[in-house]
């Protein structure tokens, strides 16, 4: 068994049943605890484990220490299955985190100077993502018939102001980098920003918009998709109530989907 970190205990002691479920702290956690009276209702007791790092949760998934997690995007899941080996399945989407950029020196992408420095994280599945919106704001071009989403930097094919993209970096220290004033543009998940108190919406100076494919999921062990529990659970996620948490809550920095 992995040791986890905070472990919020679940409300209530009169569910019929329970569900263990890990996630990163902000947002997910915050709409699974806010998901916990709703499930309750339901006879169903949500017990969540929250993680600093996502490579401790697929782990926690694999060795049942999780009835399922909420933390990735779907590519991000693919590319664990892939490297891994993991038996998981995507149980419903439940909210995109759009991808920002963020500058200390700069006021919008238009004012990046020639040979500017990116700094990106080191997760490689989040390279197409990240390249896909500097493509989408002309500043670079991708190659011709690649799936965008598994692009990587030997994929741009023209790069005009001569961009230069670090990526030795993992995500969670993208936030304290940019407070850092460090590189000329910083690219971070939303849920990473949040987490250090950075407003998405209105710090970033470029951001994804909500047509984003890259929603975060409830993923659970291959069959476990059909247990009535996590049925429950993804559809209390999407309910009007937890849509309107959300909304709410992040103020557009997070966008609930609904299916």
């Amino acid at each position: 068994m992995l040791a986890f970190g905070l472990i919020l205990s679940a409300c209530g002691n009169k569910a019929d049943s329970k569900l263990v479920v890990g996630a990163t702290n902000e947002p997910h956690a915050v709409i699974l605890n806010e998901a916990k009276p709703l499930l309750e209702e339901e006879g169903i007791e949500l017990e969540v484990v929250t993680f600093s790092s996502y490579g401790m949760i697929n782990p926690a998934l694999a060795d049942e220490s999780l009835d399922a997690n909420y933390f990735q995007h779907i590519p991000y899941l693919e590319a664990q299955i892939e490297e891994f080996g993991y038996d998981f399945v995507n149980a419903g989407g439940i909210h995109i985190e759009p991808m920002g950029i963020y500058s200390q020196k700069y006021n919008s992408l238009d004012e990046l100077p020639d040979g500017a420095t990116i700094i990106i994280s080191n997760s490689i599945p989040d390279h197409g993502r990240i390249l896909s919106l500097f493509e989408a704001h002309g500043l670079i071009t991708l190659k011709d018939g690649i799936d965008k989403t598994t692009a990587t930097l030997d994929d741009i094919a023209e790069n005009p102001k001569n961009l230069e993209f670090q990526y030795n970096y993992a995500p969670e220290l993208l936030p304290q980098i940019y407070l850092n004033g460090e590189g000329d543009a910083v690219v971070i998940n939303s849920n990473y920003a949040i987490d250090a108190g950075i407003n998405p919406v209105e710090d970033s100076i470029a951001i994804e918009g909500s047509e984003s494919p890259y929603v975060n999921v409830i993923a659970v062990r291959n069959g476990d998709e059909d247990r009535e529990e996590i049925k429950k659970l993804v559809e209390v996620l999407r309910s009007e109530e937890i849509q309107q948490f959300i909304l709410e809550e992040w103020g557009g920095a997070v966008v609930p989907v609904s299916e």
